[in-house]
């Protein structure tokens, strides 16, 4: 089914301000639209038909050569690929470049120039001497921007990456299009924790004293869908790795993110004057769902889509679903 087709399908809800578009597979969508005129919150719900969910014609990532550029007191590893506007994607703690789904980087592809790249300290691009920190990162971020001369780009990040896309967003703005937030929280006391559970699942794995999979796989899934898809849980492999020293220090500054003794990020977001898509999956237990309509809600004119069943890693257990929705957004909006 072609995304045009895919939008076809959707319900139209017109709103006190302009459209929005309701979608999600395989079964509720659920997509607030924050009126900041109004002071009030759109709540709708609604279906999309059945989808194919066969992936065909996926980007081999594996096969873009990789470029590297010197950013401050680092190079930056990076790929671009595609054609169109720009849209750079930040990836997520332990993630290397090479981790985004496929299907929705060929999908993004088609009608954009991506940008993918490694963080400080990750795959091939160097650590430097300056201490990491989400700002750090985000200021990075905007240096790559600089270094490949591109003024202004939509930005998508996934979990710590959109720690980082908020904060490029609130420190840069000018370099920003469209904004997407996916599995995202602005961090501090408002952030809605993770269990203590889950908390040491993510802890003994950055601090390399367990090597369960089947423990990190249940902070990335929902248990449901594991035991329902057992032989067709596929994460993009790369031969870029992540040092133990840069997860320990990713894991860190994250904790310090979610942490509730500083005030996060969340009194800035009435700033972003971003269209700005947030994602998240109902039943994330890493970055809780719930955190999602903190953002949407602070945002104004923000879109959240929760996708039912979805959990941290969303983008690989429904890649041609995510796909949709991005498309849709950025079909639909001008920044």
């Amino acid at each position: 089914m072609s995304n045009q087709e895919s939008i076809s399908k959707l319900w139209i809800v017109p709103l006190l301000i302009g459209f929005a578009f309701l979608f999600i597979v395989p079964s509720t969508a659920i997509l607030i639209s924050n009126n900041s005129y109004f002071g009030t919150t759109n709540l709708v719900y609604g279906q999309l038909d059945h989808m194919n969910s066969n992936v065909t014609n996926s980007l081999n990532i594996q096969n873009i050569p990789v470029k590297k550029v010197h950013v401050g007191d680092i190079d930056v590893a990076y790929k671009t690929f595609g054609r169109g506007d720009p849209i750079l994607l930040v990836s997520g703690a332990s993630n290397v470049m090479d981790a985004w789904d496929p299907t929705v980087l060929r999908d993004l592809s088609s009608n954009h120039t991506v940008i993918i790249f490694d963080n400080r300290g990750v795959g091939n691009t160097t650590a430097g001497t300056k201490p990491f920190s989400i700002i750090q990162f985000a200021n990075d971020t905007a240096g790559l921007l600089d270094a490949l001369k591109i003024q202004k780009s939509d930005v998508l990040g996934f979990s710590m990456g959109s720690f980082i896309a908020q904060q490029l967003t609130l420190l840069h703005p000018q370099k920003v299009n469209r904004l997407v937030l996916y599995a995202a929280s602005c961090g501090g006391k408002e952030n809605i924790p993770q269990s203590p559970d889950v908390a040491k699942i993510l802890s003994d794995f950055a601090y390399n004293r367990s090597h369960d999979v089947g423990k990190l796989l249940s902070v990335t899934f929902p248990l449901s869908w594991i035991k329902s898809h057992p032989n067709n849980i596929s994460i993009p492999q790369s031969k870029e790795i992540v040092p133990p020293d840069t997860l320990k220090q990713q894991f860190n500054i994250v904790e310090a993110w979610l942490a509730t003794n500083w005030s996060g990020v969340c009194g800035q977001l009435t700033k972003i004057s971003k269209l700005t898509l947030v994602i998240a999956g109902t039943e994330d237990v890493t970055v809780p769902a719930a955190n999602s309509l903190i953002l949407a809600q602070k945002i104004p004119g923000s879109w959240l889509v929760q996708i039912q069943g979805g959990g941290h890693g969303v983008m690989f257990q429904y890649p041609e679903k995510l796909s949709t929705v991005l498309q849709t957004f950025l079909s639909t909006t001008t920044g």
